[in-house]
């Protein structure tokens, strides 16, 4: 028997319309993305979904926790066997990394989007589409976490990044590489995301509301002190996106060593590769978290979920070590 998979449209640039190089994200309904892939309905029985249609830069927290709560619903109903979300890439690696810390379900959650429009030449969408929906339907996906698949290349939904603006292989994960490939509607997984996630996280049996405030401060030379401080007394937390291994000048310093609100600081690096660690030179007072591999907008994402928990210094110690 054909499984069911579910596909939940958010828009981005696989429903783009207009050029490649000059486009509207979210204008084209999911249905005609589907009629342009004519061998997908011979992999599973499809049950469109439309959520919202949007750029993925407008995303916002509120849709973040409404795809939650859909992708939860779908997880439960008997009927489908997997989920497959359409996204745009600009947020897509935030959105991923939200849901596989806080979707409790164990079926197959697989996300793709495009880096052309669907109206482009040559678009890209609908083959990522194809494959995302075949890797949903195999049970290797299933305990896997959040997954992602984008031009032939299966990744995980914590580690995948954007790591260019034009071509279609946009994303990467790292110097950890990939997962495994596809080939068409054949899987091919030869590694296992081994950290937390999904119905294994302690965040995802959690009911979120509302997210707390969580900005992040860019470090470059002469980066203004005066903003930090004001970062720091008008959100519940601050993640410093740290030159080197989460490095700042003196000045950065200074306004942390003074800090005494209660605001939290996580120090992270806008590096791609290597990680952060707790630092005696940078940070001698113990007033920061480290992010150890998360990007900074990685590190927010896991800040906010974990004040919203109502989290501690050595909590969010702990979680930044192991999600």
């Amino acid at each position: 028997m054909m499984k069911t998979i579910a596909i939940i449209a958010t828009g981005g640039t696989i429903a783009g319309q207009g050029s490649a190089s000059n486009y509207k994200a979210g204008e084209i309904d999911v249905n005609s993305i589907i009629e342009s892939i004519p061998r997908i309905n011979e992999l599973a029985n499809l049950h469109l979904i439309s959520l919202c249609q949007k750029d993925s830069n407008d995303m916002s927290e509120k849709d973040w926790l409404d795809l939650r709560n859909l992708c939860y619903a779908l997880g439960n109903d008997e009927s489908v066997d997997g989920i497959v979300i359409t996204h745009g890439t600009d947020s897509f690696e935030e959105t991923a990394y939200f849901l596989n810390l806080t979707l409790d379900i164990d079926k197959p959650v697989v996300m793709t989007g495009a880096m052309r429009p669907a109206t482009a030449t040559s678009a890209d969408g609908p083959m990522n589409l194809y494959e995302a929906v075949a890797l949903a339907c195999d049970e290797q996906a299933k305990d896997a976490g959040i997954l992602a698949v984008f031009s032939d290349t299966i990744y995980s939904g914590r580690d995948i990044t954007k790591t260019n603006s034009i071509k279609t292989d946009a994303f990467k994960m790292g110097e950890f590489g990939t997962l495994g490939y596809m080939r068409d509607e054949k899987v091919y997984l030869q590694n296992m995301p081994y950290r937390l996630h999904t119905y294994q996280s302690e965040f995802a049996k959690k009911d979120y509301q509302i997210l707390p405030k969580v900005g992040i401060y860019y470090v470059h030379a002469c980066c203004d002190p005066e903003l930090l401080s004001w970062m720091l007394d008008c959100y519940d937390g601050v993640v410093l996106a740290g030159s080197g291994s989460g490095n700042y000048p003196k000045t950065t310093q200074d306004v942390i060593n003074a800090y005494m609100g209660k605001a939290k600081i996580v120090r992270s690096s806008r590096i791609l590769e290597g990680a952060v660690f707790d630092s005696e030179v940078f940070d001698p007072l113990n007033k920061t978290i480290p992010a150890y591999r998360l990007s900074p907008h990685k590190a927010r994402i896991l800040l906010m979920v974990a004040l919203a928990n109502g989290y501690d210094d050595q909590a969010l110690q702990r979680v930044f070590e192991y999600y």
